[in-house]
């Protein structure tokens, strides 16, 4: 087939953007003619929270990307629109997560689909967004019912989904981060990342929004005070950084938090995830979180949640420990998983679990969609 996939790749960084790429060398591997259009604009800079949108490393040599497509511009979303109806791909493929994209992506996947012959497909994270906006549901009725068939994550976005749509859907699980190697030795992780290895470490990743939660984690450590145990809090601040900053010093844990207050490059990830013995997903909603998949991939034991898909994708007692999204479901999380041995339980079944996950299920549940809509 020839498959156009629309969204975020080189130069933009993040988990959606390697997502984009590996998507893109997967149907590459299978004969498909396949490339890339990203944007020119994703989000204004008023609207982007974080230092930088952009990575500095250079653009893989293997994935055909085009910067072609600007959020803001209905003028150019016209533009690929038609040019995507002209040239007459297979399939456009689209990674949806936020109704910010909706008005681009609706617009270009209604023209695409003129030409009779090329079908929208979508990859989606989320329908309804972590934060609320007033215009979500009238965009995301605007791109929804453009689009031909779905792959969707969790079974909280299925009944979402649903809601818009009676378009052809299949479930397919977050695929496993294998991109960022292997684990490296334990000393020289913390070496790495500049922490003591006398101390044993646990994880908070990604970038930090207030529905993640981070601030009931930090409560909850506080309760529970381990001896010779940090945690580690490492991403951009997507929200108050003072907020957190508070609580670290009315809570006393100046001594026990390890700040890592940035975005994380790529070829870092992998020291934060060898040194650290669990991670913890403490988040007050979610549908997935692509965070579990790096977790699988260092084959680190979790805590996470009871909110959304994460126990779909971390089964209880088999690659971590789910509990409520509070303070004290976290609390008593962490003692569960260091206090009564649920750590090397974890540890002997997490491998068993790794192969639920893969980018060529996935891929193949997309060509299943598209297939749906040939009928």
């Amino acid at each position: 087939m020839k498959i156009r996939l629309l969204g975020p790749a080189h130069p933009y960084r993040g988990g959606i953007a390697m997502i984009m790429e590996i998507m893109a060398r997967e149907f590459s591997r299978r004969g498909h003619d396949v490339g890339i259009l990203t944007f020119t604009v994703q989000y204004p800079g008023f609207l982007f929270p974080g230092k930088s949108q952009y990575v500095s490393a250079p653009a893989p040599a293997d994935v055909a990307i085009e910067r072609a497509v600007s959020t803001v511009d209905p003028l150019n979303w016209i533009r690929v629109g038609r040019r995507l109806r002209r040239e007459r791909p297979d399939m456009v493929l689209m990674k949806y997560w936020t109704p910010f994209m909706a008005p681009c992506f609706g617009s270009i996947a209604r023209m695409a689909r003129g030409n009779g012959m090329t079908k929208v497909i979508c990859q989606i994270d989320n329908v309804e967004p972590h934060e609320h906006h007033m215009t979500d549901r009238i965009f995301n009725r605007w791109y929804l019912r453009a689009v031909d068939g779905f792959v969707y994550m969790s079974e909280q976005v299925h009944g979402e989904l649903a809601a818009y749509t009676s378009a052809p859907m299949l479930y397919s699980p977050h695929p496993m981060f294998e991109n960022f190697g292997s684990r490296v030795d334990r000393t020289e992780a913390c070496r790495r990342i500049g922490v003591d290895p006398t101390f044993e470490y646990t994880l908070f990743f990604g970038l930090i929004r207030d529905y993640k939660g981070l601030d009931m984690l930090l409560r909850a450590w506080s309760r529970w005070r381990p001896a010779r145990r940090k945690l580690i809090v490492a991403g951009e601040f997507y929200a108050s950084r003072d907020k957190y900053l508070d609580i670290i010093s009315r809570e006393g844990l100046a001594s026990d938090v390890v700040l890592r207050d940035r975005f994380i490059p790529d070829d870092e990830v992998r020291y934060y995830f060898s040194a650290a013995d669990a991670l913890v997903l403490p988040y007050r909603t979610a549908t997935q979180s692509g965070v579990t998949q790096i977790a699988y991939n260092f084959s680190v034991p979790m805590i996470v949640t009871d909110v959304g898909g994460l126990p779909e994708i971390v089964r209880d007692g088999r690659a971590g420990v789910v509990c409520p999204p509070t303070e004290d479901g976290i609390g008593e999380a962490l003692r569960r998983m260091y206090e009564q041995g649920m750590l090397a339980v974890v540890r002997q079944n997490i491998t068993a679990e790794r192969e639920r996950f893969s980018w060529s299920a996935m891929c193949d549940r997309i060509e299943q969609v598209y297939a749906m809509t040939e009928r």
